[in-house]
Order: C-alpha cells, then sequence, then structure tokens
C-alpha cells in the first residue's frame, strides 16, 4: 500500500463537474494498493498517517498531527501510484491491485480512518479532478 499524504488548506475533488467530497484544512491522501495488502496493513497505515506530526504547533514547528490540529481528510483512489516506468516512456500498473480487489480495500482503509476523522472521499474508478492547495508545501510518501 502507498499512501501520498499532502498538508492541505482547501481542497475537493470532483466528478462529471459536480464536487464529490472537500474538505477546508487537514490532510490529502492519494491511496494505491497492491498484492498483499490486507486489513493488518491498513490498520498499521491508518495509525502512521493519523499520528504524522506535519502540522505546525504554537512555535510553528511541525510537531501536531491531524487531531491535535483538527480538520479532516480527503482520500482520493489512485492506481498511478503504482506506475513504474523504469522500461520505457510508458508506464506498467501491473503491480497495482486489480479493480475488484482494491475497492473493497480502499472501503475498509476509509472505514478506518472515520473512525478517527471525518474522511471525505472521491469515487472509486471514475476520471477525477483534484484540486489541492498544498501547504508547506508538504508532502510524504508512506508505503507499507
Amino acid at each position: 500500500m502507498r499512501v501520498l499524504v499532502q498538508r492541505s488548506g482547501n481542497a475537493s475533488v470532483s466528478v462529471d463537474n459536480k464536487i464529490v467530497g472537500s474538505i477546508n484544512d487537514g490532510l490529502v491522501l492519494l491511496v494505491g494498493f497492491t498484492e498483499g495488502d490486507n486489513i493488518g496493513k491498513i490498520q498499521n497505515m491508518v495509525k502512521k498517517i493519523i499520528n504524522l506530526r506535519i502540522f505546525p504547533d504554537e512555535d510553528d514547528v511541525m510537531n501536531k498531527n491531524i487531531l491535535d490540529f483538527g480538520g479532516s481528510i480527503l482520500s482520493i483512489s489512485q492506481f498511478t501510484l503504482y506506475g513504474d516506468a523504469s522500461k520505457g516512456n510508458r508506464p506498467s500498473y501491473i503491480k497495482a491491485l486489480k479493480n475488484d480487489e482494491a475497492v473493497k480495500l480502499y472501503k475498509i482503509f476509509n472505514e478506518e480512518l472515520s473512525k478517527y476523522i471525518k474522511v471525505e472521499t472521491g469515487i472509486f474508478g471514475t476520471d477525477m479532478i483534484v484540486n489541492i492547495s498544498n501547504i508547506g508545501p508538504t508532502t510524504i510518501m508512506l508505503e507499507k
């Protein structure tokens, strides 16, 4: 599982020119799954995300996690995180988990996150337009 974490101000996701998810402050998560991912890995990743200290404290030091800071999460499925362009100019996505399996894990991932914090999502498997106001910019790649 790979999750690209971005600290964000305003962020939204649209499908067919309609906003289907949005947040004001918090994290945008671009989420991809691969073979071998399971509920245990998802739970560990959720804990890592929730405890990631990338928000400023009173001294403007990145020392707070999302729960300390407040805010919410915009979670976007993105199989292209497993794109491999090492053998040419056209990426291979063979390491990305297939649609039926990935959608189940994505649902579980968002349910686990929702136990801690408000989560907005895009729509799995659709073409989405994601608008992100990346603060910092702060972008962290997590992998389990």
